[in-house]
């Protein structure tokens, strides 16, 4: 019960200030109730200035363009690593684990000279493959998975007459469908939610602005604005308690299963 209370503290918090006029955020505490809970003005406000429409917009491209790979690159890397038996094998199983241990700001130097050299920093094209490119996980994910699916299956297929790719996408990717979910809940929701990568490549902060780093426009050295902040908060939680609203049994059935499997 004390666990719920301070989780929904911050959110109680932001609804408070986003409802306030700026005359009463400015004399009054965070907890003092506004005397409208309809004023919207902080809401118009944050959309207009934050460039939120073109956020979302980015976002929503950004989201659909890293899962998709996510979760292709994922799976198939995965299909590969556990199906095939072939010399580096397990070293290469080693390194994806080696990376997934090294600190992200440990390899940022690097990182950021070969976007560079690439000529992919600040395009929307570049963050996407650095999105997809980063993510260990989903492999283990996938890795677990195809451990628990028998080799019966791809050995009754292949005497049938399907080929390699054939067996991974008509036999093998619909019976992923619960680490597909996990897969997408966790990279959609670090992917939404990532603000450090997306303020260092995307620099055009009006044309390639995303919902975590549009906000950062009511920020500045004479103070934060938080009334439009807690505005653009509350503003950039719908899209996810919408999707959670009407898929938590997906969710929750995708995330049991993946606590379960391996």
């Amino acid at each position: 019960m004390a666990g719920a209370f301070v989780s929904v503290t911050p959110v109680v918090v932001c609804v408070i200030t986003a409802c306030k006029t700026e005359k009463e955020y400015a004399s009054t505490n965070v907890m003092t109730l506004p005397e409208n809970w309809l004023y919207g003005g902080n809401f118009i406000q944050a959309w207009n200035q934050a460039n939120m429409a073109t956020a979302f917009r980015n976002s929503l491209v950004i989201l659909v363009f890293v899962l998709l790979g996510s979760v292709l690159t994922g799976s198939m890397l995965a299909y590969i690593l556990n199906r095939f038996k072939f010399l580096g094998n397990g070293l290469i199983r080693n390194l994806f684990l080696f990376a997934a241990m090294l600190p992200g700001i440990a390899m940022q130097v690097s990182v950021y000279q070969l976007m560079y050299e690439f000529h992919l920093i600040n395009t929307l094209t570049g963050y996407i493959i650095l999105m997809m490119g980063t993510d260990v996980i989903s492999i283990y994910i996938f890795i677990q998975f195809f451990e628990n699916i028998p080799l019966s299956l791809d050995e009754s297929a292949i005497m049938d007459g399907c080929t390699y790719f054939g067996v991974f996408f008509r036999v093998l990717m619909p019976l992923l469908k619960p680490a597909i979910i996990t897969v997408m809940i966790l990279k959609g929701v670090g992917t939404y939610n990532e603000y450090y990568m997306a303020n260092l490549y995307l620099q055009d902060k009006n044309r390639l602005v995303t919902v975590a780093t549009s906000l950062y426009k009511f920020t500045g050295p004479l103070g934060s604005q938080y009334n439009y902040i807690c505005a653009g908060v509350i503003i950039t939680l719908l899209p996810a308690l919408f999707v959670f609203i009407f898929c938590q049994k997906q969710i929750y059935s995708g995330l049991t299963q993946g606590a379960v499997k391996g």
